[in-house]
């Protein structure tokens, strides 16, 4: 193999936009809108009639842009959108999503009003909480919708089970709040043997039934999600919250053999730079990787800054013209280096696909998460902003190859 110092692209002088050039970002996001609505239908129809879709779009829809998956969610029948914290709600009704909203994790004080404000619904943990929320709902002259977490076993957020009825008697008979729902979390709803959740719902449905007793009847009595959606349960309560299965992830017991649901994402980048270096040369941080042959190594636009798990060094794959090509040396933060000697006519600019297909072959985040130990909804959590997002497709081909 010749070695050379590099293969670059040179885009001459003058102003205005040069025609000829690649515009694609440096990494970005496809996310397919028609698998997306797949999954929601045939979620929906694994749910029994009347049953409330609540539709989980918190981290930035797990990574998938929040603000283009509501919109679709919403066209195709979603009944309430389910966020994280109240900066993901007011994300959403500042791009116009005027959707029914509920914050399902913790709201701190200093949030409170602009929440109440927007006519946005949240999760209430501790009388205290129900209290200073009551005291803004009334300063602002409009009550405030919430939804009364019960802590039936996952030892994190919400009352413990013996109070929970007399909070919500509480919440219930406080003018300036709404008690439009109560709920539980799981902690191992996918488990093939679900004693731990059977004893969640027994604790749960006793709390329901002594406030029904009360003839107190929140619209929203929620606890199963999409591992519970795939499992054996048989009570769903009035409302169902669904996040990964919507996105294609497995919750972790999908059934065996092709997956009724698809991934919604895919990642890409593109080479930047080509380098041939020889036998024995050191490629990244702390000399992790040595060539142990002339190699050809393509440096990508993409690091641990953008979500690229820095446990994957040297341990991972990616796609460059249907060809697994390995990762090689340390990623860094903004830069990842891998191996393309062995995969003929590799251009700067070239597509290179980390999470997808590419030709006959596939990475699919359940590969990336099995390879370093972790779930793969962390790896699409962790996406960074600086990926652009594609609707429906693929963004248009290019013009020209650099060579």
């Amino acid at each position: 193999m010749t070695i050379t110092h590099g293969d670059d692209v040179s885009v001459g002088g003058g102003s205005g936009r040069l025609p000829h050039l690649d515009v694609r970002g440096r990494v970005w996001r496809e996310i397919d809108l028609g698998v997306l609505e797949r999954n929601f239908r045939y979620l929906r129809q694994r749910l029994p009639d009347g049953v409330c879709f609540l539709a989980v779009i918190k981290a930035d829809a797990y990574g998938h842009d929040a603000v283009l998956v509501a919109r679709r969610l919403i066209e195709v029948g979603a009944d309430v959108l389910g966020v994280g914290d109240s900066q993901e709600a007011l994300e959403l009704r500042e791009a116009g999503i005027e959707a029914p909203l509920l914050v399902l994790g913790a709201i701190v004080p200093g949030e409170m009003e602009r929440v109440v404000q927007h006519d946005i619904a949240t999760c209430i943990h501790s009388r205290v909480r129900a209290e200073l929320l009551s005291e803004v709902a009334e300063a602002l002259g409009r009550p405030a919708r919430v939804h009364l977490k019960v802590d039936t076993g996952l030892g994190r957020l919400g009352v413990r089970p013996e109070v929970a009825t007399s909070l919500a008697r509480a919440i219930h008979r406080d003018p300036n709040l709404v008690l439009e729902g109560i709920c539980t979390h799981y902690g191992s709803a996918a488990s093939p043997v679900p004693f731990h959740t059977s004893e969640q719902i027994s604790l749960f449905v006793r709390i329901i039934q002594d406030l029904r007793a009360e003839d107190i009847h929140p619209e929203h009595v929620h606890a199963s999600n999409s591992a519970a959606v795939f499992s054996t349960l048989s009570e769903h309560f009035t409302t169902v919250r669904i996040g990964l299965g919507l996105f294609g992830l497995n919750p972790g017991n999908l059934p065996l053999g092709t997956p009724p649901i698809d991934p919604v994402l895919s990642l890409r980048t593109q080479v930047v730079f080509l380098k041939d270096l020889p036998t024995g040369s050191p490629v990244g941080y702390n000399r992790t990787f040595i060539t142990r042959r002339a190699s050809r190594i393509a440096v990508l636009p993409l690091g641990y800054s953008d979500g690229l798990p820095y446990a994957l060094s040297n341990r991972a794959f990616m796609l460059v013209r249907g060809e697994r090509a390995p990762i090689v040396g340390s990623i860094s933060m903004d830069y990842t280096t891998i191996d393309v000697t062995d995969i003929p006519d590799v251009a700067v600019g070239d597509e290179v696909t980390v999470v997808g297909a590419s030709g006959k072959r596939r990475i699919t985040v359940e590969d990336l998460a099995r390879t370093i130990g972790t779930i793969p909804y962390e790896i699409t959590s962790r996406l960074g902003r600086r990926h652009g997002g594609v609707a429906g497709g693929r963004r248009a081909p290019r013009t020209e190859r650099p060579q």
